[in-house]
């Protein structure tokens, strides 16, 4: 996982429990530095079953957290959904969540929701799944597309079938939760999905099924993010960017102990070892190079500045938002340029 920046970071990590070794390990720094993290009320970080956000389990078990002297409790979902809607509800300091759903609850979130790092982009793991014999956007249209309408899928549905030439309206949406669209699908009742994992797996099933398209054709069209509340960020920034250190940290990590990681991360998502390594090679973990790209202004979806006004745009064409947000606060990168800065 971009192995340049990540050694250097993983050094440095070593480096640092080697001084705090020969040191004796129980100096009054240490200790104060422990005691502020654990007498500081944690933050509530939600996750759900996404190959870009299990790392973080990682972090969890391994104390990189408390490395870092900040007090976090990840909570793991479920549902998706749910942690979303936890999130702008108040009920969590922060959640795993792509660009496009964090610009649908912004405008109503109870704290806030500012994106702080990027955390990968789907390469391959969003998919439109079709019956054996549509073999290409003009066979698709005329025809049912079972999605969950202003997500992920009908958003690279309809990039895919702009650039063909067609519209979203040349196809006829099937309005379902991923999770029902993919079984609806694949018990035959429409003749497409679109979905993400482990839903497409599900859709896969159905004889003579087969991938028509996916994220992977779509660089920069869904980047997976921590977003975080407006109020985290305005009363708590120093354990905010500790948080941001820790990912990288955690990446690190995994590059030096790959087998327990993936052990960590399998577990976490209730799949297999095979099933973990289909799934993280849908998934482009990015670097700190990389992220500071994608927060950098620029034409094209590979900047989310430009990207999440294509995003709000394509939202509110469909009536998913009835406006878009000020788009501006809900990107912050201030965090990841400190830790580039260092």
């Amino acid at each position: 996982m971009r192995r340049r920046r990540l050694v250097s970071l993983c050094l440095a990590f070593f480096c640092t429990m080697l001084v705090t070794v020969s040191c004796g390990g129980s100096s009054s720094s240490d200790t104060a530095t422990d005691t502020a993290a654990d007498e500081a009320p944690a933050i509530v970080i939600g996750y759900s079953n996404w190959a870009g956000w299990w790392p973080w389990a990682i972090a969890e078990q391994e104390g990189l957290f408390a490395a870092n002297g900040v007090n976090v409790e990840m909570r793991w979902f479920d549902g998706y959904l749910e942690s979303m809607e936890a999130f702008a509800a108040g009920q969590l300091d922060g959640n795993g969540q792509t660009l496009n759903d964090t610009i649908s609850f912004a405008a109503d979130a109870a704290n806030g929701e500012v994106a702080v790092l990027v955390n990968d982009n789907s390469a391959g793991n969003d998919k439109v799944i079709v019956t054996e014999d549509i073999n290409s956007l003009a066979d698709l249209v005329g025809k049912e597309v079972a999605a969950e309408e202003g997500v992920v899928g009908d958003f690279l549905l309809s990039l895919a079938l702009e650039e063909e030439g067609f519209s979203r309206d040349d196809v006829e949406i099937v309005p379902l939760e991923t999770g029902a669209a993919a079984a609806a699908f694949a018990a035959g009742q429409t003749d497409a999905v679109a979905a993400f994992p482990p839903y497409w797996l599900t859709a896969l099933e159905r004889e003579g099924s087969k991938e028509l398209l996916t994220s992977s054709e779509f660089p920069g069209a869904i980047p997976d993010l921590l977003v975080m509340s407006q109020t985290m960020v305005d009363e708590r920034p120093d354990d905010v960017q500790a948080i941001v250190k820790t990912w990288f940290d955690t990446l690190a990590y995994m590059e030096e102990n790959p087998e327990k990681s993936d052990e960590i991360m399998a577990a976490r998502a209730d799949v297999t070892i095979e099933e973990l390594q289909l799934l993280k090679d849908g998934t482009r973990i990015f670097t700190l190079e990389e992220i500071l790209e994608a927060v950098s202004e620029g034409e094209g979806m590979k900047h989310m500045p430009y990207a999440a006004v294509q995003m709000a745009d394509f939202m509110v064409g469909v009536g998913f938002i009835p406006e878009a947000p000020e788009l501006a606060p809900i990107l912050d990168d201030q965090f990841v340029k400190a830790l580039a800065a260092e």
